[in-house]
Parts: C-alpha cells; sequence; structure tokens
C-alpha cells in the first residue's frame, strides 16, 4: 500500500495547484477583476506575496537550525536567507504601487468603450 504524504506537503501542492488555478484565471480577467486580484496578491501582510515572504523567512530559520547540527549544508540555509530577502525587498518595492492598485479597485468598473474603427482617411482599398 503506498504511503500518502504528510498533511503539511499535501496543503503546499494543494497551494500550488490553487496558485496555479489563480494564474490562469487572472490571464482571462476583465481589467477591473484582475487589478483587485493583482491588489490582493500584493497586499503586504495577508497577500499571497507576503504569506510566501513569510513562509522563506520561516524556512531560513529552520535551515539555519538545522545547518547548525549538520544536517543540512549551510549553502541551503544561505541561499534561504537571501531569497527571502530577495522577496522582502520585491515586496518593498511594489509596496510603493499597492496604493495605487487599491485605489483602481475602490473605483466602479469602467464601461466597456466601443472597439475603434478606422477613420476614412486610413482605410485602405483593395485593387
Amino acid at each position: 500500500m503506498p504511503r500518502t504524504a504528510p498533511y503539511p506537503t499535501r496543503l503546499a501542492d494543494e497551494i500550488a495547484r490553487q496558485l496555479g488555478r489563480l494564474t490562469d484565471h487572472l490571464s482571462q480577467l476583465p481589467t477591473h477583476e484582475a487589478i483587485q486580484v493583482i491588489a490582493r496578491v500584493l497586499e503586504p501582510q495577508d497577500g499571497v506575496l507576503g504569506r510566501v515572504t513569510h513562509l522563506v523567512v520561516t524556512g531560513s530559520h529552520f535551515a539555519k537550525d538545522q545547518a547548525e547540527r549538520g544536517i543540512l549544508p549551510a549553502e541551503v540555509w544561505l541561499a534561504l536567507g537571501r531569497a527571502a530577502n530577495e522577496l522582502h525587498d520585491i515586496a518593498l518595492d511594489l509596496d510603493e504601487h499597492t496604493d495605487a492598485l487599491t485605489e483602481l479597485t475602490t473605483r466602479p468598473a469602467p464601461i466597456p468603450a466601443p472597439p475603434p474603427t478606422a477613420a476614412p482617411l486610413v482605410v485602405r482599398r483593395r485593387r
């Protein structure tokens, strides 16, 4: 009988699947809804980016402890620490723009403009 993965591993797999689904939806959403999703993903405390950053920071602390015990190579801890720092820096860079995104999400959805039509001067004839 095959052993099933422990709950935290299954949870990580499910989160990865859900993020894939969110990505698929995002590419098909109308602009206003896509902006809402992006604003939520980038929300500093409770957004996906903030939570992933916190997860990597926690992983880095775990790896440090394991590296000090000789279980993991120190390079693993250092790589996770660098990744946590980079994610934090990215979040800070994006934080400048979350207000603009949030402001856009509070506006009513714009009425879609009719598709542009060619002006008579630029319509070409077939010969």
